[in-house]
């Protein structure tokens, strides 16, 4: 079954990280730019949101698996992650560190790296870019990848845990790993984990959240009332800054339950229901959206400085110029990318389904 609303929800997170981003870049660079709604600090908090969401789907479709066939195959999961995930992951590595280290050395372009190539290259290679970003500044058109390397750390050892775990106690088992991890993190026992963000309890929640549901239907059981709150309260926590100054680890603890609810609220019985074809389309491609936006950002960058070099234009020319021509050019990109790069990818991965 095709849950409704979650392309648009991802096209709308991939969307709300862009215009997180896009104001950084061109302030870095001395350019005019905006950012004085709330929504353009969210970025960090979309990307929370594609955690709980990304949890709740594999860990339900592994739920689903052990349920209708008594197994889970690891291999083929972990075929279908390969071939959904690692060709564009490794084309924007390859890509970000050709242009930091080459390219703008080429153009005469000053950037210092502050780290050693190969030990970035092999922290990235092997899914571990948060810790690379903890330590080192890479540059923003790779550094997009640490949450790419959290997710797949989750999954390598969520997959096979839940494979041999009786699935009478998948929820269980979800409960007592997401409260003793959040603990593990909220705390000063293993500080490297809030250093290098292995912010795991979001995926997990998401998980618990799709087994309840299999499990007791609660995503239906919502009072239609409820889910309008849910999704109010959800608007509210990206338009304003209700929450801002609270505590990081209740922050992240109210976040992890909200987004689950949010998901079960869009995906079963929904409030509203957005059948737009066009802006699931851009859900479809959201991946992409998300893993090229920051190298766009720094083509467009590189083309505005030297235009406003040569034409006076008033500062919300500029802006417009940027947002327009980085969301235009970006989902021009993705759309290529789907349909020539990473469709024969998709192709092969139903083949493991």
């Amino acid at each position: 079954m095709i849950l409704p609303n979650l392309n648009p929800l991802r096209f709308l997170l991939a969307f709300t990280v862009m215009i997180f981003h896009i104001p950084q870049f061109f302030k870095n660079r001395g350019l005019p730019y905006f950012d004085d709604f709330s929504v353009f600090h969210k970025g960090t908090e979309a990307v929370y949101v594609f955690f709980v969401l990304s949890g709740f789907l594999i860990i339900r479709l592994l739920y689903r698996e052990r349920e209708n066939t008594g197994k889970v195959g690891i291999r083929k999961f972990y075929m279908r992650r390969i071939l959904r995930i690692y060709p564009l992951y490794f084309l924007i590595m390859i890509v970000g560190f050709l242009y930091y280290n080459v390219v703008l050395e080429y153009l005469g372009i000053p950037y210092a790296n502050d780290y050693d190539i190969v030990n970035a290259v092999l922290l990235y290679t092997f899914f571990l870019p948060n810790v690379a970003s903890g330590l080192y500044q890479p540059g923003g058109a790779i550094e997009i990848l640490w949450s790419i390397g959290i997710e797949e750390q989750f999954y390598l050892f969520i997959a096979p845990t839940l494979a041999y775990l009786n699935k009478r106690f998948f929820s269980t088992f979800l409960i007592i790993f997401t409260l003793g991890y959040f603990v593990l993190f909220a705390t000063d026992i293993f500080p490297f984990l809030r250093k290098f963000d292995f912010l795991y309890f979001y995926f997990s929640t998401g998980g618990l959240f799709a087994i309840l549901h299999e499990k007791y239907d609660i995503g239906n059981r919502i009072h239609k009332y409820f889910k309008v709150l849910i999704l109010l309260v959800f608007t509210l926590y990206f338009c304003t800054n209700i929450l801002q100054g609270i505590n990081l680890n209740l922050y992240h603890f109210i976040g992890m339950i909200l987004f689950s609810f949010v998901i079960l609220t869009l995906s079963y019985s929904p409030v509203i229901n957005i059948r737009n074809s066009f802006v699931n389309y851009l859900g479809r491609i959201s991946y992409g959206i998300y893993m090229y936006h920051a190298l766009v950002m720094q083509l467009i960058g590189l083309v505005l400085l030297k235009l406003v070099d040569k034409i006076q234009m008033p500062d919300f020319v500029v802006i417009l110029l940027s947002y327009g021509l980085v969301f235009g050019v970006t989902i021009i990109v993705s759309h290529f990318s789907y349909v020539y790069f990473e469709k024969p990818f998709l192709k092969l991965k139903n083949k493991f389904r």
